[in-house]
């Protein structure tokens, strides 16, 4: 049984003159716990709209989401935070950080606000900071940090929780090759390692080349692709 399902998910938002225009027209996707899956298509084919469905950050027009087998639509906005917060880890082509604190402070952020108490916190993001090389780099602020340093503290911050999945969207459309590499590499051992699910949407061949599976947005749907050369 998949651990994230989407059933059927179709978008449809309202053009400045009223008209409809058809995002996602019935995608279905299911991911396997540990399984990396990365999505590809053209800009502007949906492939955020459909990572924002399966993130619970917005509602579909028609279909469903499930994740470890609970439907978003039967959950009320204070569950659904809490799924995002517990059960969904996120990293995105802008890290997102909080500027004001520390990378110890932002991995530790999450598990304060799940109720975790602040040794356990401490203890929790330390280890994922170390696991992702930045072992000797806590207590720098973002400021402080490379580009890449800065993703991967964004990735340890999303696992921080142990999420059954992480959702990531371009995660390294703004680094170089090198800091590329390195979180590519990580994203594919950490998704074996913490038994997470991963959905990645990226334009990058040698990240997608990395996945279980490779699957193309197009006209609202998804497809398999069997080789990244057929990339979009």
């Amino acid at each position: 049984m998949p651990i994230l399902e989407a059933t059927g998910l179709r978008k449809v938002y309202r053009g400045g003159d009223g008209s409809p225009i058809d995002v996602l027209t019935g995608a279905d996707l299911g991911v396997a716990r540990g399984e990396f899956v990365a999505i590809v298509g053209a800009s502007g084919a949906g492939k955020s709209t459909l990572l924002h469905l399966l993130g619970a950050l917005d509602r579909p027009t028609a279909g469903s989401v499930r994740l470890d087998g609970q439907a978003y639509a039967d959950l009320s906005a204070t569950e659904l935070a809490a799924v995002r917060n517990r059960k969904l880890g996120f990293v995105f082509q802008f890290h997102h950080l909080l500027r004001e604190f520390t990378a110890l402070e932002n991995v530790m952020l999450p598990l304060l606000i799940a109720g975790a108490g602040e040794a356990a916190a401490r203890s929790r993001a330390e280890e994922l900071l170390a696991r992702v090389g930045l072992a000797g780099r806590m207590t720098h602020r973002p400021s402080a940090l490379s580009g890449g340093e800065q993703q991967r503290t964004a990735v340890a911050r999303a696992l921080a929780t142990d999420p059954v999945v992480v959702l990531a969207d371009e995660p390294s459309g703004n680094l170089d090759y090198g800091h590329s590499e390195l979180l590519h590499e990580l994203f594919a051992s950490l998704a074996r390692e913490f038994e997470t699910a991963l959905v990645v949407v990226t334009h990058n061949r040698l990240l997608a080349g990395r996945a279980d599976r490779v699957l193309s947005l197009e006209n609202g749907r998804l497809v398999p692709l069997s080789s990244v050369e057929s990339m979009p």
